[in-house]
């Protein structure tokens, strides 16, 4: 969704997978394409990698964004949610953080998801990351270990401290990469600041929900604008 709503924001298509191609990875791609969701048009983006069994740690990870060309800026961002990932994983298995043995998220397909969140970040300008309560969805998982409820073990690690809340939407709404990104760059949660509003866009999810758009919308503002007005 993080991908959909960043191209749906500005980010040119081609500057986002040139930049991902300097992971030197295996091939990969990405379809972009509109979707509707309860009326709303939305961007989706669909990660294609080929099928792995790699199920990777962290210090396996770090590598590859390490040895690849992208900006310092970049590789620190990027390492620092997966970090994020391994220490909560490492505290609901009670292991240690270098011992964390990833599997969904240790997928191709989930580290072209974080590293191409923070290439469009940065191609953005983006300076500040504020961040609504988080519907978490409800329900239950299935998931590696089996069948957790909604919100899952690394979810509610990920999240805590931060606001969420569930309403009548059946469904995992939060999943561990999308937890982490969001609290590793999020300065803030709650209210919608005083910003003045440059563009809104939409990033579309794969389910559809009835009477539920499921999107995750991103407002891009500036604040300096609002005070130099005053």
């Amino acid at each position: 969704m993080i991908l959909g709503a960043i191209v749906a924001l500005g980010v040119e298509e081609k500057d986002l997978i040139n930049d991902l191609k300097k992971l030197e990875i295996s091939d990969f791609s990405i379809e972009f394409s509109e979707r509707n969701k309860s009326g709303i048009s939305a961007i989706h983006a669909e990660v294609k990698v080929p099928h792995e069994h790699a199920h990777r740690h962290l210090h396996q990870i770090e590598k590859i964004i390490n040895d690849s060309k992208l900006a310092s800026s970049i590789k620190n961002r990027a390492i620092a949610i997966f970090q994020k990932l391994a220490e909560a994983e490492a505290k609901i298995h009670g292991i240690d953080v270098n011992k964390v043995h990833f599997h969904e998220v240790g997928a191709m397909d989930a580290i072209i998801d974080v590293v191409g969140a923070c290439i469009g970040f940065e191609l953005l300008g983006i300076e500040k990351f504020i961040c609504s309560k988080i519907n978490v969805g409800s329900g239950f998982a299935e998931m590696a270990h089996g069948k957790f409820p909604i919100p899952p073990p690394a979810v509610s690690e990920l999240l805590q401290d931060k606001p969420i809340y569930s309403n009548e939407i059946e469904g995992e709404l939060m999943t561990p990469t999308g937890a982490a990104i969001i609290s590793a760059v999020c300065d803030e949660f709650g209210q919608i600041p005083e910003m003045r509003i440059e563009k809104t866009a939409y990033g579309a999810g794969t389910r559809d929900y009835d009477n539920f758009p499921n999107v995750l919308r991103l407002f891009l503002g500036n604040s300096e604008k609002i005070e130099a007005s005053e």
